[in-house]
């Protein structure tokens, strides 16, 4: 879901190679300008996830159905903005500039900040460390260096010169999350090495289109602000680690500056081994391993906004091997706006694949009014 200070301008539709600046796209922006599309929306999806509110919480109920109406102004978007400049001046004043507050760091996903502490929560077991919290201890010590982990992890899935051998694949399955109100639809993957990846979601009012060509990546769908969005900055990262992750031979490569010594941690019962290293663009990546089977069983990808530093979080499951490699059918992707599984069906490995499948897809034909 969306909390959203903004409302789509008119006209700006046509595909732009460079990526689309929120006041040229909505209307009513007057604190968060100069900042992408994209990165509005994540830090739209920064406040929801800070204060626990979803659009209509911020904006009048009218918004859901029309992105014209995100412009109205409401009490609490008057706040918002108050608060985004306090926030600023205070990290400034106080802190040297570096972000040390944020809306979380107040509201914990609550829209009003406690302000007296709970004897409940002092006096109760604490809950257990949530693993994607965990950070690099200064005295802790390391089981397993960055290399042994990974290296272990190409072994799990079929070794260097079996994954050396698959440089393509398509697959089909279902895709279903916010955008399909749950409901699963038919989704189609293109993918090949190096580094590129299309994914085409089926939804009722459309296909929604995301492609990295290897340099640069689209979104083409129906359901966003417009009909085709070009992505820049650590936009690209994401796209960039899932198109080489599905070739994860040269996976040691794909990032820099990797970093261990992460105190083991739990996902579902399970031990994981946590690595880190840092995206082309900047991004913060963390990977956890099965420590029993050296898989990878979630990627934490952390991307920079207005307001605060966003987590997209994507949990791998049921591996299957195919053509020799182990590969898996089965992810869930959770972020700040919402959440998505993906499950396959079918995947052939070693296919030729069109390049068109890879070039700048065409926008999205905009869903007709229901409107009255």
């Amino acid at each position: 879901m969306f909390v959203c200070l903004l409302s789509v301008a008119p006209a700006l539709g046509r595909a732009d190679q460079k990526p689309h600046v929120a006041e040229d796209v909505f209307k009513n922006i007057q604190v968060l300008k100069g900042i992408s599309v994209t990165e509005l929306m994540g830090t739209m999806g920064f406040f929801s996830a800070s204060l626990g509110l979803n659009c209509t919480d911020c904006h009048v109920s009218e918004s859901s159905g029309d992105w014209a109406r995100y412009a109205d102004d409401t009490p609490l978007k008057r706040t918002a903005r108050m608060m985004i400049l306090m926030v600023n001046n205070l990290n400034k004043s106080a802190f040297g500039g570096g972000r040390a507050v944020t809306c979380y760091t107040c509201h914990r996903g609550v829209a009003r900040p406690k302000v007296i502490p709970s004897l409940a929560e002092q006096y109760s077991v604490p809950p257990p460390d949530d693993p994607n919290e965990i950070e690099i201890r200064s005295q802790a010590s390391a089981t397993a260096s960055v290399e042994q982990i990974l290296d272990r992890y190409i072994q799990a899935i079929g070794g260097a010169e079996r994954l050396a051998k698959v440089t393509s694949f398509t697959a089909r399955g279902t895709y279903q999350g916010y955008d399909t109100d749950s409901e699963k639809v038919p989704v189609e993957i293109f993918a090949k090495a190096p580094g590129q990846r299309t994914t085409i979601v089926h939804l009722g009012i459309g296909d929604s289109t995301t492609t990295y060509d290897g340099r640069k990546g689209w979104i083409a769908a129906p359901d966003k602000p417009l009909p085709f969005l070009t992505l820049g900055g650590e936009d690209l990262d994401g796209l960039q680690l899932d198109a080489e992750l599905a070739f994860p031979g040269t996976i040691q490569k794909m990032l820099s500056r990797w970093r261990g010594g992460f105190p083991n941690a739990a996902i579902g019962g399970r031990e994981v081994q946590i690595i880190q290293g840092t995206a082309a663009r900047g991004s913060r990546v963390k990977l956890f391993f099965d420590k029993q089977s050296g898989l990878l069983v979630r990627v934490l990808l952390y991307t920079d906004t207005a307001v605060g530093v966003n987590p997209t979080q994507t949990d791998y499951s049921d591996y299957r091997e195919v053509a020799g490699v182990k590969m898996p059918f089965r992810w869930i992707v959770t972020w700040t706006d919402g959440q998505s599984t993906t499950e396959l069906t079918e995947v052939r490995p070693n296919v030729v694949i069109d390049a068109v499948k890879f070039a700048q897809p065409a926008p999205a034909m905009p869903p007709k009014s229901t409107a009255q």
